[in-house]
This record gives structure tokens, C-alpha cells and sequence, in this order.
């Protein structure tokens, strides 16, 4: 796999790939415009993937994008709190790609507020070995303030539930970056 031109992308997906199993459950938390959603219908097959975004142009886009597949579900809503379907079934992975939709309203971002909100719900629905991954935008104010922000309430979640993996590129301080929070058994 090519990590050349977006590695944050390519390392969430390598985890993921290594995470779900056909027929797993996973949740899109921000599906934007349905790159991450297609990525897990695709290592799903049989499975399914709940597709949540605030706009409907997001929407729009990701069920444009991922018409020929089957098994996803989607629902224009805020993060912050989960369609029942999410509750009603064994969710693996939920993803997070923080930030704005990428060709959309730049000062339309998500929130720290909701997306601390959003992952406490997480922790709270995801089975024992699954995952919460977050992409992190630091580059612009609020992405900054949600890395930081989620880099401070992780820390305090319990090492004896959770496990907590943070990858940043050191040399580029702005670069997106990469946060795997796994649930122990």
C-alpha cells in the first residue's frame, strides 16, 4: 500500500483492514464525502456500515459514491449521538475523520463539544478487541483545539480497558494525525 500522498489515511485503514472481519458492524461517524464508508463496505462484505454526516450534501455524496454496494446505512445527523440501529448491532469500529467536508463550507467543522460527546458514546457501544480510530486535523483553529482536547481526555480513560495509540509526524507539526483507541477484552 502507497503511503505517499495521504499516510494518516493509509494507517487508518491498515488498522482497520487488521480490526474487521466480514460480517462486523462499523459505524462512519463522519462519512464527508465516503472514502472512509467505501473503504469499510468494501473490508466488510456482509457485514454493515452506518454512514453519519451533519450535512446532507455529505450525504449525498457518499451514497453517490458507494450506489453499487450493499449493506450501508445512512443517517444526516449530528455525531454526537448514535442512530439505534448503531445500538442494535455488535459495532467493531467506529471512525472519526475530524475537520470539514473536504470541497465544502471550511468554517463548517466538527466540534470538540460533540466530538467528545460522540466518542464517550463510542466507548460505550463498541465490543471488547474493537476500535475507535480519529484522524485529527490540527492544521486549522478548531482541529486544533479537538486534537488537543481528545489527546486530554484519553489520557485519562483506563489503561487496564483501554489501549491508546497517538501517530503524529514530528516533523511536520500541522500534519494530520492518527489516534487507534482499542477496547481490551
Amino acid at each position: 500500500m502507497s503511503m505517499h500522498f495521504r499516510p494518516h489515511i493509509a494507517l487508518a485503514h491498515q488498522y482497520w483492514e487488521k480490526i474487521l472481519q466480514p460480517g462486523d458492524w462499523a459505524i462512519d461517524a463522519t462519512c464527508g464525502n465516503g472514502r472512509d464508508t467505501f473503504k469499510l463496505a468494501e473490508v466488510l462484505k456482509g457485514g454493515g456500515v452506518i454512514a453519519i454526516d451533519i450535512q446532507p450534501e455529505a450525504i449525498a455524496k457518499t451514497e453517490g459514491r458507494l450506489e453499487s454496494m450493499t449493506g450501508v446505512h445512512f443517517f444526516c445527523q449530528s455525531h454526537e449521538t448514535f442512530p439505534l440501529l448503531a445500538m442494535q448491532k455488535p459495532v467493531r469500529l467506529i471512525v472519526y475523520n475530524l475537520g470539514y467536508l473536504p470541497g465544502g463550507n471550511k468554517n463548517m467543522t466538527t466540534r470538540v463539544e460533540s466530538t467528545l460527546i460522540s466518542v464517550s458514546n463510542a466507548s460505550e457501544i463498541i465490543l471488547p478487541c474493537g476500535a475507535i480510530s480519529i484522524t485529527c486535523y490540527p492544521g486549522h483553529a478548531e482541529g486544533a483545539l479537538e486534537e488537543k482536547a481528545l489527546l486530554e481526555e484519553l489520557s485519562r480513560w483506563p489503561s487496564d480497558r483501554w489501549d491508546v495509540c497517538h501517530h503524529t509526524f514530528p516533523h511536520r507539526r500541522l500534519a494530520p494525525s492518527v489516534l487507534i483507541i482499542q477496547k481490551k477484552l
